[in-house]
């Protein structure tokens, strides 16, 4: 039985990583995916794989900064399909540099990827959501919206927004039908991940910090993607789901 048969599904940043895992991941369960990405051959790609699990698919670049951009992926996803049922932000950008060091154009760019293009997203999927009475937002923060890293600062302000973004969303949207829950990673192997500095000692010694002993893929964030996503968390709204392999369960 497929848990999301039929449903129609938005997914920003899905060119790549944890938003490629996730489109993958719904077109098995059955859903049919748009796939908005600022990078086209990327969200090809991935529309590719969904279009070989037999379902329908969508490319769309997209910079999700841009309420232009956004308003015109999101109108051509609702032609496409007549409706939008799931709606999935990862779209993300990381500096790895000192809050001191920090450019205000990496400041403005992270906060504009992050922050802004989760809002604008969600406004304009919101909209049509609304008129269906129903409909499931997911945001993907990170447990940096919660804890603090140094050389993180524009990304770690981003990500705590997103959470009470997603938490004012879902009081305001709920009466309407709609449900928003967001996704809290901890180290996942992204490619965005593995462009910031690093040693192999260093991720090693992460590694082995963890819980659970290894580093996250962007299969470990489908379970709950797809779980937040189908009927069986129709009364879940509001939450901030923690993936991280025991990362925040305690002090190391």
């Amino acid at each position: 039985m497929t848990r999301l048969k039929d449903k129609i599904a938005i997914v920003t940043g899905g060119g790549s990583g944890i938003g490629r895992g996730i489109a993958l991941a719904y077109a098995k369960e059955g859903a049919h995916v748009v796939v908005a990405d600022v990078n086209l051959a990327g969200a090809q790609e991935t529309i590719a794989g969904v279009e070989a699990a037999g379902r329908r698919g969508l490319a769309i670049q997209t910079d999700v900064a841009s309420p232009e951009q956004v308003e015109s992926m999101v109108a051509a996803a609702h032609k496409a399909f007549g409706r939008i049922d799931v709606l999935v932000n990862v779209a993300g950008i990381i500096y790895p540099v000192s809050l001191m060091d920090t450019t205000l154009e990496q400041w403005d760019r992270t906060l504009d990827i992050n922050l802004r293009g989760n809002f604008l997203c969600m406004q304009a999927v919101g909209r049509i959501m609304i008129e269906q009475r129903k409909g499931k937002i997911i945001n993907t923060t990170s447990i940096l919206g919660s804890r603090a890293r140094a050389q993180r600062g524009a990304y770690c302000a981003s990500k705590a927004g997103i959470i009470l973004l997603t938490q004012t969303a879902a009081m305001e949207l709920g009466p309407l039908g709609i449900a928003v829950n967001a996704i809290a990673p901890g180290s996942i192997e992204t490619p965005m991940v593995q462009s910031a500095p690093s040693t192999p000692e260093a991720a090693a010694k992460k590694a082995a910090a963890i819980p659970l002993q290894r580093r996250g893929d962007p299969e470990d964030l489908t379970g709950p993607a797809i779980f937040l996503a189908s009927d069986d968390s129709d009364y879940v709204t509001g939450v901030v789901l923690t993936v991280d392999g025991g990362m925040t369960a305690g002090i190391v």
